[in-house]
């Protein structure tokens, strides 16, 4: 044992090796020899799946040390950084301003009704009181606060369901097997070991999921840094999969992989890209959307970690056309924003979050718990479904402005009005159920809504 180390670390590292060993062993003890290569959920994550999709909004936080920088969260692989002299941040960072009731309370006003944290990015840092590596927010930084627990206790109290991000890929461990990434960072790829950093994500994963109440789904964010290697890299995924849903059986998992669906999947994600698109969605473009719950992941700004110079933010009004042709896919919008180092949302992130939640609590029952209506988006809009109503959202100005509008529906309407007045929408119906709308005088700059039952 190393004298130098003083007894508050020496009694922690003895207690790690101890959780760490009791971790192992009940990972082994539940894991099988061969997981199955058919997936069956289980009562509870079929029901989680079904809240899921209900949800239609939520906010993505990437937020670590590489706030600190204000060049994004990739800023580690992008500079070239040292890995040990990127991770002297840590040592400096103190979000003093970090309130997480004031946060979610902000997020809920805005409508949405889940969070998704980045636990642990690619730099390896991680963002609550792990035991399995000094390298997280209580043991190497001054702020000493497990900011997951906080989080996780404020989400449980705004009845706000919390996702947690983990990344694969780690440029700052050198157990990580040696990827196309992370290169440059300072790791002897002579000490990849593949069995210990399996062993490491699965001890942090039991710890996520079982010191923190309810988390609504662990989201991964793919396995491209191999997507090179001559012999495919075996992830071992199924095991990871039947591990989380061991410990929680309603804790949803999905990967950004950008490809079909994998047994032990309960969601389907896509990168900057709408389902059924493929702008950006798969990389097997014969790849096809699920009949999983669907979530479109995308940026409020331009970037995914806080970036200084990044304020190019997407109007309020962008975002509520965004969240509309989602839902009229039947998907969930994960809407990300960078906190500030000093624990802080950006100004301008919480004057979006105001006008999309004004927006929410007066349109909202045309999103929330709907379903994709009888025509897919179109340049005009898109259209939602609850029961035997449904929803026509014209987000197109120019559409709005035109006299009519010709929907080719599937079924028979009775009626038609302006959602949430008395005034009737006049239409005609042919016999193919091609219905042209007369549009009345309105004044709904960024979404007029026609409720047809």
């Amino acid at each position: 044992m190393n004298c130098n180390l003083s007894k508050a670390t020496t009694l922690k590292k003895i207690a790690t090796l101890l959780t760490t060993l009791a971790l192992t062993l009940q990972t082994n003890a539940q894991s099988p020899v061969l997981p199955s290569n058919t997936y069956t959920p289980t009562a509870e994550n079929v029901k989680a799946r079904e809240a899921f999709s209900d949800m239609k909004l939520g906010i993505f936080l990437h937020w670590g040390i590489y706030s600190m920088f204000a060049q994004g969260e990739w800023y580690l692989q992008n500079a070239d950084i040292d890995r040990l002299e990127y991770a002297k941040a840590a040592d400096g960072f103190y979000p003093h301003r970090f309130d997480a009731r004031k946060w979610v309370r902000a997020i809920k006003e805005a409508g949405a009704r889940y969070i998704c944290l980045t636990s642990r990015h690619h730099d390896g840092f991680s963002m609550w009181n792990t035991d399995q590596s000094e390298y997280n927010i209580v043991d190497a930084t001054p702020f000493k606060r497990d900011v997951i627990k906080e989080l996780a206790e404020a989400c449980h109290a705004e009845g706000i369901r919390l996702h947690l991000y983990y990344s694969h890929v780690d440029w700052t461990r050198e157990d990580y097997p040696w990827g196309r990434t992370g290169r440059k960072t300072g790791k002897d790829p002579k000490k990849q070991d593949w069995q210990s950093y399996k062993r490491f994500m699965n001890n942090q994963l039991t710890e996520l999921l079982t010191r923190y109440g309810d988390i609504g789904a662990i989201w991964f964010d793919g396995y491209w840094d191999h997507d090179q290697d001559s012999v495919p890299f075996n992830w071992e995924l199924r095991e990871q999969y039947d591990l989380i849903h061991r410990l929680q059986p309603a804790c949803l998992v999905g990967n950004n992989h950008h490809e079909a669906v994998k047994p032990g999947e309960d969601i389907q994600i896509f990168e900057r890209d709408l389902p059924g698109q493929n702008t950006a969605g798969f990389v097997d473009k014969a790849a096809e959307v699920s009949r999983l719950p669907l979530e479109t992941c995308e940026t409020m700004n331009g970037m995914w970690g806080y970036k200084v110079t990044d304020q190019n933010y997407k109007s309020a009004a962008d975002i509520i056309r965004l969240l509309v042709r989602t839902s009229g896919l039947g998907a969930n919008l994960l809407l990300n924003i960078g906190p500030q180092p000093n624990g802080e949302l950006p100004a301008t992130a919480l004057d979006r979050l105001k006008e999309v939640g004004q927006w929410t609590s007066q349109y909202g029952e045309t999103i929330y718990g709907t379903t994709a209506g009888d025509v897919t988006p179109q340049p005009w809009g898109a259209m939602t479904r609850k029961g035997s109503r449904q929803f026509i959202h014209i987000t197109s100005l120019q559409a709005q402005k035109q006299p009519t509008l010709q929907v080719q529906l599937k079924q028979k309407i009775k009626s038609a009005r302006l959602f949430g007045t008395d005034t009737k929408v006049a239409f005609k119906q042919a016999k193919d159920k091609l219905t042209t709308f007369t549009l009345p005088p309105h004044d709904s700059p960024i979404d007029l809504i026609i409720e047809i039952e």
